[in-house]
């Protein structure tokens, strides 16, 4: 019975499967516009902070200079003016116990270092808008002035001439006045100090908030970009792994949708599409299943009808062909030579026409009967199958004045030993039979480890295989010779063929050197025998060898 080729049709995958699902997802953002507005928020975010932080350092800075560069300068001029003037009151006042002109250098020294802080202290005016510097340091000169006019040097002139000074209480008073008005400068002076100083820490107390709230910033623009990223693209993505998962464990009816960004959707939509194409094929493949079950069924009732056929082939129908052979020969027996010539052709043509049929229906079964089981696979020695061959085609070899050539060692195969010596046999037969007119054939064995599997050689010096029929020989019944020329049945080589398949192996020809005579079957037989299964063989056929006349 012949198998009906069942092919699925093919369909082309459908691209816009899910239009709901697409058509929603074109009012949803995009993962480019999501990643975009990040960004930008993020830069906008880093600008102001980076504008803050140099607001704030700009502000400090400013604060120090103010308080450094200009407070502290005027302060200290006032104090060095303070003290000056006091340095001239203690000069006036001890001159005037000893007319000793060194007890008069602190009036003459503070009087140019009063000059000098005058002088250091009237540029800073113009640094302080808010106060009036130099009303102050003016009433300060003008009550220093007043004081040396009206007391110091009179009382310096009395005392080089040794006349009565003046009143003592009227220099006190005087330089009271002085006093005042340097402490009414000081003041002035360390107001403005508390001012720079305070601006100053508002300053650092500014860059401290500054930084506390750009790190806040930070912080939460952080939170807020992973709270995105889980809510927009992780999430979105778990649940569509998840559907996807549940189809995957053969859940082809669980309906795949995506969510969140656009890209999701769409992929969700393309998923679910193929959800469905696939869900479409499982559909076309249990139909066709259940057509391949049923197809299945009528080649094991054909099979079985044939295993049938081939015990009948055995028993049957060899009965009757083997008494039409006897009664041939024996009628060619007793009456050979009693007719005439005609009629002993005809007998002949009877009896070789039997024995032939005979040979091919058993040579027949032999190539049925390879693969049916793996019962007989063993550890075989190849040496051992080799020198059963070589002994079983002794005869042969005598006849033709031959020679068979094996090597010393053969490697162990896993297979079956009597198809493998049948193997041996045919391929043996063949370099035997095929020799070339007035040369002794050679026929010798070769075995090389590749590795995986081991490549068996089988060489003759014979007539050669044509390059163009190297593929026509491996055919069963098919001849490159008439059967007057060499004897056969033209089933040998595809026994060969099919043993060596059996097996788990490849044959070929190997035409080798150009310009050298002869044929090179090359077999490959695997290291490790692959496992194969077991068919029943209800009725194996009788009295049917294997090994059978090597033909090509």
């Amino acid at each position: 019975m012949n198998a009906v080729n069942v092919e699925t049709p093919r369909r082309r995958f459908p691209l816009r499967l899910h239009t709901a699902a697409l058509a929603e997802a074109e009012n949803r953002w995009t993962l480019r516009r999501w990643f975009t507005v990040g960004a930008t928020l993020a830069a906008v975010l880093s600008l102001v902070a980076v504008g803050l932080g140099a607001w704030a350092i700009t502000r400090i800075g400013d604060a120090r200079d103010d308080l450094y560069d200009l407070v502290a300068p005027a302060v200290t001029a006032g104090q060095n003016l303070n003290a000056a003037l006091l340095d001239q009151e203690t000069g006036v006042r001890g001159f005037t116990t000893s007319t000793n002109d060194v007890f008069l250098q602190p009036y003459t020294l503070g009087r140019e270092a009063e000059q000098a802080a005058a002088a250091q202290l009237r540029p800073l005016d113009a640094s302080f808008p808010e106060t009036d510097i130099v009303t102050d340091l003016d009433a300060v000169e003008a009550a220093s002035d007043t004081w040396r006019r009206a007391y110091a040097e009179p009382t310096i002139a009395a005392a080089r001439a040794e006349a009565p000074l003046p009143d003592p209480e009227q220099g006190r008073q005087l330089f009271d006045r002085v006093r005042g008005a340097s402490q009414d400068l000081q003041d002035t002076l360390q107001v403005q100090r508390l001012a720079a100083r305070s601006a100053l820490d508002a300053s650092i107390t500014f860059v401290a908030v500054v930084g506390i709230t750009i790190v806040v910033l930070a912080a939460v623009f952080l939170l807020l970009a992973s709270l995105g990223l889980r809510n927009v693209v992780l999430r979105p993505l778990r649940h569509l792994a998840a559907q996807t998962r549940e189809v995957v464990a053969g859940d082809v009816d669980a309906q795949v949708l995506g969510s969140g960004p656009r890209e999701i959707v769409s992929l969700g939509a393309d998923v679910e599409a193929m959800r469905a194409h696939i869900q479409r094929e499982v559909d076309q493949l249990q139909v066709t299943n259940a057509k391949l079950d049923e197809q299945a069924r009528d080649l094991e009732r054909s099979n079985r009808d044939l295993e049938q056929f081939a015990y009948v082939a055995s028993h049957d129908l060899q009965e009757p062909l083997r008494k039409v052979s006897s009664f041939c020969q024996l009628l060619q027996r007793r009456y050979g030579g009693q007719l005439d010539d005609r009629a002993d052709q005809y007998i002949g043509f009877a009896v070789d026409g039997a024995q032939r049929m005979q040979a091919l229906i058993n040579d027949l079964l032999s190539f049925s009967r390879v693969g049916r089981t793996t019962t007989g696979f063993e550890q075989v020695d190849l040496g051992v199958v080799a020198r059963t061959a070589v002994t079983q085609l002794s005869a042969a070899v005598e006849d033709v004045g031959g020679e068979i050539v094996l090597p010393a060692d053969l490697p162990t195969v896993t297979g079956d030993p009597g198809l493998l010596q049948a193997l041996l046999f045919n391929l043996f037969g063949n370099g035997l039979k095929f020799h070339r007119e007035g040369i002794p054939p050679v026929v010798r064995l070769s075995a090389v480890d590749r590795g995986d599997e081991w490549e068996i050689a089988v060489s003759d010096n014979g007539i050669g295989i044509e390059p163009e029929f190297v593929d026509k020989i491996f055919v069963i019944f098919q001849r490159l010779h008439g059967r007057d020329v060499y004897a056969g049945t033209g089933i040998g080589l595809a026994l060969a063929k099919k043993i060596v398949e059996f097996h788990g192996g490849r044959i070929w020809v190997d035409h080798g050197l150009e310009g050298e005579p002869g044929t090179t079957f090359r077999v490959t037989l695997p290291t490790t025998q692959p496992a194969q299964s077991t068919p029943h063989d209800p009725a194996p056929a009788a009295d049917v060898p294997l090994v059978k006349e090597p033909s090509t």
